[in-house]
């Protein structure tokens, strides 16, 4: 009989090591870090063709984050972060068929997630049978026929749930919702969910587009750059050489989080040391350190300064908007007092910098999950957009929305159909050109997916991708929807926890990675993505495949759906059996894909249409963009509690963790750490290294994690910071932003109890 594999990663048994905060971004370390990282993994001779090829025109998109590349490359276009991403899909390791039979399900949970990522590529299919503890092997068509005969027995298509990561390419994405809602469902959630959905639902209303309005030249022409709610050093270090140019052509950075972060303090090119430029740049001009949960009021104060100031695009406001006067007289309305409180800056620095945003005559906003992932992620969204549209920041040079995505296709997947809310002009649109009946009725998002997951209401759990169980919140909440499931399916590179705590079956499906070749029937193939700022264009990866038995998802797709469906209008196989054909497909059913397999040839792809930033259109009831109105929320909270935010190690992508070093802010050893103002723990009588337990409160429900270690640190009094997914535990599954329903983990109500001093031999330098 199956034990109950564990959910959540085991305790860190390793000493806490503490060094003093570094200073500067990339440089030496950061090409040391990825050399070791490579060699490791690749060794030489792989690590050298692997990175040559990375973000290259002729190579494959880097998988490490979606932001865009510039239009004349150098020789090495990738950042720390990307070579350690290439070198963990590409490592030599592998995960065979003889691993699964020498460990058991429940030995497997019991292994860290860093160690089992470090096992290696998945090479074959497999299943855990039902009351089996140990995967067994299977062909491709004895998969396709178990989880086919699977949906095929479901009483209803939507009892059927099919998520995607951001990982999928553009044609694996269009072709899997194709096969999704010929099932007849549009329970299609996605990690978007998760992380932008509030970016999305915030900017569609009021600027007519889901999507940002800027270009990376928009960079160098910009005179103020906002970056809220991010962290680009550890997220995405890409963007670190685009601040680095806007910053020497006289812009001004403005960044606002609870962290200072390395990587907006000074940052040094680690390309400039083969030039013999051994100078560093110092970034962020500002940094307001707001409390977690105070941006809104900041960003009230900032329109408070911006209205007395001037430097108001009067035109823009008169001809091209609407609810300027209810914005502002609910903005005015707001007394100094509250804003000091709940921001935690004082005004004095509101003003400050709130006249360098009014002086500005081109301010770009930057923005990610600190903003989205909190309870009114969607209406903070639309106060950056009326603070932009004051001053008609957006469609022209230099000025516009900037919403800084993490999977490197997230973006294009939710462009193809990757939708389980998507409008009725778009499915009707999509279901012209499949030439099938789509059914119109939302599907489940991620939220809800594990809702009716734990309610029984799901017979098959397909995954395109990703780690579900540690990408989503209130784990042990997810685990025990999981457990519901008749049978689960996993389209993955790499061992991960969503592969030990399964449905009373679970299906392994062994995939081709970004980096490595694709060749189908009429020979080589490549694929598409659209990173962070609408540009599409080619990936073909060069390495030979960890397996001859891995297949491309589009493959995947195609055959499962020959097994599905006997009378069907696409002819599945020949799709995949040269990908322009699933392009030309996707040019009949997708606005702004025409021309698809040309304009993809291109030397940079081609970008596609965007109405604000190309000719200052909005795409509105009015026609207008629309200034909206807002309450600030309630951020008190009593005086023994404190409000808890997860982030990210320097040293991980997403749930994938790499080691158990966060260099920048100099921890290593361990992950289970609690961030937290030293004069809190004063407060309390703790010091470094105590060791508490932490439990979160909503509506009346607690829950608990023990085993964390504090670490004294720069960040408001009140507020925490762990790292995520070991704290997802505590994210409630209903505490979700309102309208987008993404999960609030920067904004968790917690209380922190102190446990016994257990761990010993820990240094400090």
């Amino acid at each position: 009989m199956r034990k109950q594999a564990r959910s959540v990663s085991p305790p860190d048994k390793n000493p806490l090591k503490l060094k003093k905060k570094k200073k500067l971004a990339a440089g030496i370390p950061a090409v040391t870090s990825s050399m070791k990282h490579g060699i490791q993994n690749m060794g030489v001779k792989r690590s050298v063709k692997a990175l040559a090829m990375v973000n290259q025109k002729s190579g494959f998109d880097c998988p490490g984050c979606a932001w865009p590349d510039p239009e004349h490359r150098t020789q090495f276009e990738f950042c720390e972060n990307g070579a350690k991403a290439v070198a963990d899909e590409a490592m030599t390791a592998r995960v065979t068929p003889e691993f699964f039979s020498k460990h058991s399900i429940d030995q497997l949970s019991e292994k860290s997630d860093m160690w089992l990522n470090k096992q290696g590529r998945l090479t074959h299919p497999m299943i855990l049978k039902k009351d089996s503890s140990n995967y067994t092997p299977l062909s491709w068509e004895e998969a396709f026929e178990h989880i086919a005969s699977k949906i095929h027995s479901m009483d209803h298509p939507d009892r059927s749930v099919f998520y995607t990561s951001g990982r999928t390419s553009n044609e694996a994405a269009f072709l899997y919702q194709a096969m999704v809602r010929s099932i007849g469902t549009n329970n299609l959630p996605d990690c978007s969910n998760m992380c932008h959905e509030s970016s999305g639902k915030g900017l569609g209303p009021t600027i007519g587009i889901g999507k940002g309005t800027v270009h990376l030249e928009d960079f160098n022409q910009a005179d103020v750059i906002l970056v809220i709610g991010q962290n680009p050093g550890t997220n995405h270090p890409r963007m670190l050489t685009a601040l680095r140019d806007a910053k020497l052509k006289g812009s001004t950075i403005i960044h606002i989080n609870p962290l200072p972060e390395t990587g907006l303090e000074r940052f040094k090119h680690p390309q400039d040391y083969m030039k013999l430029n051994f100078s560093t740049t110092k970034l962020a001009d500002y940094h307001l350190a707001v409390r977690i949960g105070g941006d809104a009021a900041l960003l009230k104060g900032f329109i408070k300064v911006h209205s007395q100031y001037g430097g108001l695009d009067q035109a823009f406001i008169d001809n091209q908007t609407e609810g300027y006067n209810s914005m502002l007289e609910k903005a005015l309305s707001i007394d100094w007092h509250t804003i000091e409180r709940d921001s935690g800056i004082g005004r004095d620095q509101i003003e400050k910098v709130g006249q360098v945003l009014s002086n500005s005559k081109a301010t770009i906003a930057c923005w990610a999950m600190g903003l989205t992932q909190q309870p009114n992620g969607v209406s903070l969204i639309q106060e950056v957009v009326n603070l932009l549209l004051m001053g008609g920041h957006v469609g022209r040079p230099g000025a516009g929305f900037c919403p800084v995505r993490g999977h490197s296709n997230v973006q294009g997947d939710r462009t193809v159909g990757i939708w389980e809310s998507a409008p009725e002009s778009f499915l009707q649109k999509m279901e012209q050109g499949l030439n099938i009946t789509i059914p119109k009725e939302h599907g489940y998002d991620v939220v809800n997916a594990i809702h009716a997951m734990r309610k029984g209401k799901v017979d098959v759990f397909f995954c395109m991708g990703g780690n579900f169980l540690s990408a989503t919140p209130d784990t042990f909440a997810t685990a025990e929807g999981l457990r519901n499931v008749g049978l689960t399916v996993q389209v993955s590179t790499k061992l991960n926890r969503s592969h030990l705590v399964t449905g009373k079956e679970a299906i392994i499906l062994p995939c081709l990675g970004r980096t490595e070749l694709d060749v189908q029937r009429s020979g080589k193939q490549f694929v598409t993505v659209e990173n962070s700022m609408g540009v599409v264009h080619r990936s073909r990866g060069g390495l030979q495949p960890a397996s001859t038995h891995l297949r491309s998802e589009p493959w995947i797709v195609s055959n499962l759906s020959t097994h599905l469906f006997e009378d069907s209008p696409l002819n599945w196989p020949e799709l995949t059996d040269d990908y322009d054909r699933i392009r030309d497909l996707m040019e009949q059913c997708l606005t702004g894909f025409h021309d698809y397999n040309i304009r993809v040839r291109q030397e940079n792809g081609f970008l596609l249409p965007n109405p604000p930033r190309d000719s200052r259109t909005f795409d509105t009831p009015s026609s207008k963009a629309q200034f909206t109105t807002h309450e600030l929320p309630n951020v008190t909270i009593p005086k023994d509690r404190y409000i808890m935010m997860t982030i990210r190690s320097h040293d991980q992508y997403n749930t994938t963790i790499y080691d158990v070093h966060d260099r920048y802010r100099g921890i290593s050893g361990n992950r289970r750490i609690v961030l937290m103002n030293a004069l809190d723990m004063a407060e309390r009588g703790w010091k470094n290294r105590q060791i508490v337990s932490i439990s979160s409160h909503f509506n009346g429900e607690v829950r608990t994690s023990s085993d964390w270690v504090l670490v004294a640190y720069d960040i408001p009094r009140q507020n925490i910071a762990t790292y995520f997914p070991e704290a997802n535990s505590l994210v409630p599954l209903n505490s979700t932003a309102r309208i987008s329903n993404t999960p609030t983990s920067k904004w968790i109500e917690v209380t922190l109890k102190s446990e016994p001093f257990e761990k010993k031999g820990a240094e400090e330098e």
